[in-house]
């Protein structure tokens, strides 16, 4: 098989939060996303001049990554609150209550909630909570009794410390009325997110169903002077909804509305990207305005695919968050999760690299250890060293049964296209190589080399834009995927990330 020869030479960029091209570098403006790649369903906290956001993280552990933020543009991890594996974790709420941190978050039918007494952790063991309903919100009263909404807008009692649920599930909202000729998924009342402000209590959900048509999902606001009802819908709803396929930002819902120190308001939310659906539901922010009979809506002027004026707020933030990993530290960077485990038993970390141990017989079932991209093009790579008889590999991954990649055995280079795995180049190396994909607008070309330096192309490419929730099911995204397969060991070094230009 002729071998081409391939040198590709690009900058590496740091980024400030969580790396993105996309977003404007001008102090007065903002370009969404907030969060670019796979981060659904976004709880935000403010706790005074500090703001903490968690995601769902579906089957990726450790999970509840808490991010940190001063100034609501630019975000750094700070701690994982969920190490138990407990299924698939779906729409959390962070919230603090009496000096205390709380997550409530459904898994696996079931719901739970982890604290802690400081935000960046030890976090505790989940404690499981005994209903099935899913998107819990928390509210507290006026004299301090808390309960959880869910996502069919019923209610329950909590305990005063939150850890139990103390009486039966009461039905309080109906939700808003969808119009019949309107292009949706599904009525599908879900995220529920409760919040007081003067003589209201304000409730925000979402509707129409998560993914589906890009029409579908939307932001619905009611309000009541208890927060356990009646509930009156919003004049001005839905406060957000995509209103065509041509637009940028495809099914936009799921909101937490919140306030700053100096009481300008905002809405953060997340929306699938145009063109780019296997990068998951991005997270997003706009800015607020209250009308004079006390509802909260957008500002006309506002687009939430264009430049956003945002008020400044302090910036305190001195490191950046990089995506690439040299793999020299003795943990492993907070943007790593394994695909359904936690992986503590499967690998160890030092100065001399990361070394995974084998597990399964393919990609499918070896439990990659996954990251985020955040760009539409980037180039990754990776140097490995294959200890007996292991396979390594630098893939795509959305799940068993979506992904693709380069990987190498202690002597071959192989392909995997959507589960086929052959070999692309016999007896091209001895136990070490680099590995490099390059995907450029969904089009990945795959290479290796035996210096880091020279690279050479094998001949198999892959279109990776149907790798996504609408044909696989799953509400997963498509993340970079190293892989340990089979008997013995890979480690793993010079972990490199490169956004195209």
């Amino acid at each position: 098989m002729k071998k081409i020869l391939f040198v590709i030479v690009i900058s590496l960029i740091s980024f400030s939060a969580i790396a993105q091209s996309q977003r404007s570098r001008n102090n007065e403006t903002f370009l969404n996303p907030v969060f670019a790649g796979d981060y659904p369903d976004p709880s935000i906290l403010r706790d005074g001049d500090d703001f903490y956001l968690v995601h769902s993280s579906f089957e990726y552990y450790p999970g509840l990554l808490v991010w940190h933020s001063t100034d609501l543009i630019n975000w750094l991890p700070l701690s994982n609150a969920l190490h138990k594996y407990v299924g698939s974790v779906w729409a959390p709420d962070l919230v603090k209550y009496d000096g205390r941190y709380y997550i409530y978050f459904p898994a696996s039918n079931k719901n739970y909630v982890v604290t802690a007494d400081n935000i960046e952790g030890p976090w505790s063991e989940p404690v499981l909570l005994d209903i099935e309903l899913i998107d819990p919100g928390h509210v507290v009263d006026e004299i301090g009794n808390r309960y959880l909404y869910f996502n069919n807008g019923s209610y329950v009692p909590l305990s005063k410390d939150g850890l139990s649920i103390t009486g039966d599930i009461q039905h309080s909202y109906d939700g808003w009325i969808i119009p019949r000729d309107w292009t949706i998924e599904c009525f599908c009342m879900e995220g529920p997110k409760l919040f007081r402000r003067g003589d209201y209590y304000y409730l925000t959900v979402a509707q129409g169903g998560t993914a589906g048509p890009p029409t579908g999902h939307m932001v619905i606001s009611a309000r009541s002077k208890s927060p356990l009802g009646p509930w009156e819908n919003s004049p001005y709803n839905p406060i957000l909804r995509t209103q065509s396929v041509d637009e940028q930002w495809w099914s936009v819902g799921h909101a937490t509305i919140f306030d700053d120190s100096n009481d300008e308001w905002y809405m953060i939310f997340h929306g699938f990207e145009n063109g780019f659906y296997h990068m998951g539901r991005q997270t997003m922010l706009t800015p607020l305005e209250w009308t004079k009979d006390g509802w909260y809506k957008i500002p006309d002027a506002t687009e939430i695919d264009k430049p956003i004026a945002i008020p400044q707020l302090d910036n305190k933030h001195t490191e950046e968050f990089n995506l690439s990993d040299p793999f020299n530290a003795t943990e492993l960077k907070s943007q790593w999760k394994f695909y359904k485990e936690s992986g503590d038993t499967r690998y160890t970390c030092s100065s001399d690299g990361f070394v995974m141990n084998g597990k399964g017989n393919d990609v499918s079932n070896c439990s990659p250890l996954l990251t985020i991209p955040s760009d539409h093009s980037y180039t990754v790579d990776v140097k490995l060293e294959i200890e007996g008889n292991a396979i390594g590999g630098l893939v795509l991954f959305y799940n068993e049964r979506a992904y693709s990649g380069i990987l190498a055995d202690k002597n071959s280079i192989l392909a995997n296209l959507r589960g086929w795995q052959f070999v692309s180049e016999k007896n091209a190396i001895s136990q070490h190589v680099h590995l490099r994909l390059n995907n450029t607008n969904n089009i990945v070309d795959m290479y290796y080399s035996l210096d880091g330096k020279e690279w050479f192309k094998i001949e198999n490419s892959f279109d990776c834009s149907a790798y996504h929730h609408n044909v696989l099911s799953g509400f997963m995204s498509l993340r970079i995927g190293l892989c340990s397969i089979g008997q013995g060991k890979v480690k793993f070094k010079n972990y490199e990330y490169h956004p195209h230009k």
